[in-house]
């Protein structure tokens, strides 16, 4: 009979992911500890019909509060603005994002950044892989009954994507640092946010 493995030593690290949007903004906690990965928490935030802007900028700034409360994370990482041509829906976009960032910093979390591609590349190896096929990845990754919602597996790949990138032993902060909320996320160049 083969003797069990050891317990981790490495302390389990969170990291709370986010996908904003002005309509629906996802999020998700997902935790490392060793090499063993598990979904926390997440879900949607999602406008009440008939908000205005600051009403939908308050309750995600509101609701991921309320979720680093809850949930402890101790990194956070959000998915850049993509530019389209629709100058409108990219100026709401970067307003929620803004509000999400806001929250993260207020709660004293350091916020990495990562382009769709690089979050697609991560979860699926694929950097223009389908909204589907990010779900089923998460699901699979995380070992769920089911496939979340869009906008929270967007979430969940957006801190696994984070977790991917920081050092593979995970449990110590990088740098030097004393302790994961003095850590702070290492400069990407433009050759690696391209790959």
């Amino acid at each position: 009979m083969t003797p069990a493995a050891p317990p981790s030593k490495s302390p389990p690290l969170r990291v709370l992911g986010v996908d904003p949007g002005s309509v629906t903004t996802g999020w998700g906690v997902v935790e490392r500890q060793g090499e063993t990965l598990r979904r926390i928490a997440g879900g949607c935030i999602r406008a009440k019909e008939g908000d205005d802007m600051p009403q939908r900028l308050a309750r995600i700034f509101t609701e991921l509060a309320a979720a680093i409360a809850q949930f402890q994370p101790h990194l956070a990482a959000v998915e850049e603005v993509f530019v389209s041509s629709n100058v409108s829906s990219a100026l709401k976009l970067g307003q929620a994002r803004g509000a999400a960032i806001a929250a993260l910093s207020h709660g004293g979390l350091a916020v990495a950044e990562y382009t769709a591609m690089q979050v697609k590349k991560a979860v699926v190896g694929y950097g223009k892989a389908e909204k589907a096929q990010v779900q089923e990845m998460i699901r699979m990754l995380l070992a769920l009954d089911k496939a979340p919602p869009q906008d929270a597996a967007d979430a969940l790949a957006v801190a696994l994507c984070h977790l991917n990138h920081l050092n593979p032993a995970a449990a110590q902060p990088l740098g030097g640092a004393k302790s994961w909320r003095d850590w702070s996320p290492p400069a990407v160049s433009a050759k690696e946010a391209a790959r």
